[in-house]
């Protein structure tokens, strides 16, 4: 599963580069992110904008990395796509989810809270 992850201000910015997050990856998902997060300490922003199709699978794997960050941390989601934002809403993830229209988004909303 190609994923990039950096560091910014003691955020951690995850972007997902697959158009896919389904039953087929959902288990690579999860690793990689868990490979990706677990030295950090900070919150992290998870871009989905590239991601086009999310099944029950992926979505449990959404759920399933929030759980990995551990207590103090938290997952935040950003660029999500119409089909996307549709299974969030359809299955009431977007109550459980920060989400935000894109990282410039995250971002700012971020600073002007902290």
């Amino acid at each position: 599963m190609k994923m990039s992850f950096e560091h910014r201000d003691g955020l951690g910015l995850l972007r997902v580069e697959e158009p896919r997050i389904d039953a087929s990856v959902a288990i690579q998902f999860k690793d990689r992110f868990h490979d990706l997060t677990q030295n950090g300490t900070g919150d992290v922003i998870l871009d989905l904008s590239q991601v086009d199709f999310l099944d029950s699978s992926g979505l449990g794997a959404l759920v399933g990395a929030r759980k990995l960050l551990g207590a103090g941390r938290v997952l935040e989601l950003c660029g999500l796509t119409p089909t996307v934002d549709r299974v969030m809403v359809l299955t009431r993830m977007h109550t459980v989810f920060p989400i935000h229209p894109d990282l410039v988004t995250a971002l700012a909303t971020r600073a002007a809270t902290s």
